[in-house]
């Protein structure tokens, strides 16, 4: 068995049009007056038979539409790209596909298209349940928009998850604890639950360099809200199973897990990356960022790759390292080790002795502790290389 076997398999197609650029995103997203969306199609198309032919036929676990707002999709283009994925791939039996969706392009009729098309999940990006947050996060919708997409998409899909943003401006841990409250009460099987971080390069990343974004809760107060998260959500039955995701057993979402598990997936679309192994060597693979230069460059080079890196055996254990202590499970230290070519030691052994990492059957963990400090406890357990 080849090692990525041991995450899965899945296709993740980015849609990079949004109908206004959010103040904290640093996503690949692009607003346009006009969408040729038969030309995306043919693109689109194009690049499942070519993933196809390269890795022979492989079962597909999931399928997984991301943006941008993939909302924005018509549902006819959604048919054909999964149309095609069918006819190309093998689907597993309990195959997840999912499409992430804005409360402001949900419509009954457009969800509709999307369950008729193979859609099974959806993920709406609902944020806040205050509109003044909303208003400041530059969301274009109302939280009474947002209940009305969450009814049409729970009336239509058996499984649907949505985000929010914790420690906004003027946000304490009081606030934060009863809008999870709430949002808890609306939830079905899965909440992605993010604190807000201030990117550079975005609206909010100039405005913070300018001292002009104001009202930022302090770290202990970020941090208190990371807690009352994990409170709530644990009494609520929808603990942790990622740093900022939670669900209720068996609801889980199975394309991240793909990524975090270290498996193989696809990227077809501006922006997207990959992980593949062919023939034995697994690539890190990107692609244009440019809608227009990833279209341009499947029609004339008849692939929307932009540059294809052989990953050593070091750069997948630390690559295995840093995505599998995201999760509750952690990492296999067998696999680590195989993939690094010797033992995995760890360095720091106050790590264990302080109770901020376990092992336990073979498995290495990062406790409920240390999980606030999960980068700089990555950063300890990076191998030499």
């Amino acid at each position: 068995m080849e090692d990525w076997q041991q995450g899965g398999f899945g296709l993740y197609f980015h849609w990079p049009f949004c109908q206004a650029k959010c103040p904290y995103c640093d996503f690949n997203s692009h607003v346009a007056a006009t969408i040729d969306q038969s030309a995306w199609e043919r693109a689109y198309l194009s690049e499942i038979d070519r993933v196809a032919a390269l890795t022979g036929g492989r079962i597909v676990n999931t399928v997984f539409f991301g943006g941008g707002t993939p909302s924005l999709m018509e549902p006819e283009l959604v048919d054909a790209i999964l149309g095609r994925v069918r006819d190309r791939f093998r689907l597993s039996n309990n195959v997840e596909i999912t499409l992430e969706a804005n409360p402001t392009s949900v419509e009954a009729g457009r969800f509709q298209g999307y369950r008729d098309a193979g859609v099974n999940r959806v993920s709406m990006g609902i944020q806040s349940l205050q509109d003044e947050d909303l208003k400041r996060l530059g969301r274009l919708h109302s939280v009474a928009e947002a209940r009305k997409a969450f009814d049409i998409a729970r009336s239509t899909f058996d499984r649907v998850s949505f985000d929010l943003i914790y420690a906004r401006q003027g946000q304490s841990p009081d606030a934060w604890r009863a809008e999870l409250r709430e949002a808890l009460s609306m939830a079905i099987d899965h909440l992605s639950l993010y604190q807000l971080t201030i990117e550079e390069g975005t609206a909010f990343g100039d405005r913070y360099e300018r001292g002009t974004l104001r009202n930022l809760p302090t770290d202990d107060s970020a941090a208190d809200m990371y807690f009352v998260t994990q409170e709530e959500c644990e009494a609520a039955g929808m603990p942790a199973y990622e740093i900022s995701n939670h669900a209720r057993p068996g609801a889980e979402s199975r394309h991240n897990l793909i990524y975090w598990n270290y498996g193989d997936y696809a990227g077809i679309g501006p922006g997207a990356h990959a992980r593949l192994t062919l023939n034995g060597q697994k690539f890190a693979i990107d692609t244009p960022l440019a809608p227009t230069a990833w279209l341009k460059s499947v029609e004339s080079k008849g692939h929307g790759e932009n540059e294809r890196t052989a990953l050593s055996g070091y750069d997948q254990a630390t690559e295995y390292l840093m995505m599998g202590l995201r999760i509750t499970e952690g990492i296999d230290l067998a696999r680590i080790s195989a993939l690094l070519g010797r033992e995995f030691e760890i360095e720091s052994a106050y790590l264990e002795d302080d109770g901020f990492i376990q092992i336990e059957n073979g498995r290495l963990s990062v406790t409920p502790k240390g999980r606030p400090l999960l980068n700089a406890i990555i950063r300890e357990l990076i191998p030499e290389d």
